[in-house]
């Protein structure tokens, strides 16, 4: 015996439907994992300045002042004043410079600034 035809709807609807509830399942977990805020910097003067200053060097382009930042945040993250979590963050986005992907890098830096609370601060 042969399928017919509505064997045929019935099975691509089965296969719509599945195709369906997995891109809303991919779609609710991403625009959870989006929604997340970025890992949040200790209240240290010294950290804010030295991510002020990788921002500058990454929209200007300056290696080296891309370096001199990349050694400061090294040293805040050896003594605690920078968490693993920043830390990896901020390592992406001057990796991504290096790179070339200057544009990329100065928005994901700029988002990353942006999810910043400063608490404890006026």
């Amino acid at each position: 015996m042969g399928t017919t035809d509505a064997d045929r709807r019935q099975t691509l609807a089965r296969g719509i439907l599945i195709a369906a509830g997995v891109l809303i399942v991919v779609g609710i977990g991403a625009w959870l994992w989006m929604m997340q805020p970025p890992p949040q910097l200790a209240n240290d003067p010294d950290v804010f300045e030295t991510v002020d200053a990788l921002f500058t060097a990454v929209t200007s382009r300056n290696e080296k002042q891309l370096s001199d930042c990349e050694a400061r945040l090294k040293s805040y993250r050896e003594s605690g004043k920078l968490s693993p979590a920043a830390d990896r963050s901020l390592g992406a986005v001057i990796r991504q410079a290096r790179s070339g992907a200057w544009e990329p890098a100065a928005q994901a830096l700029y988002a990353f600034m942006l999810g910043q609370r400063r608490e404890g601060t006026r």
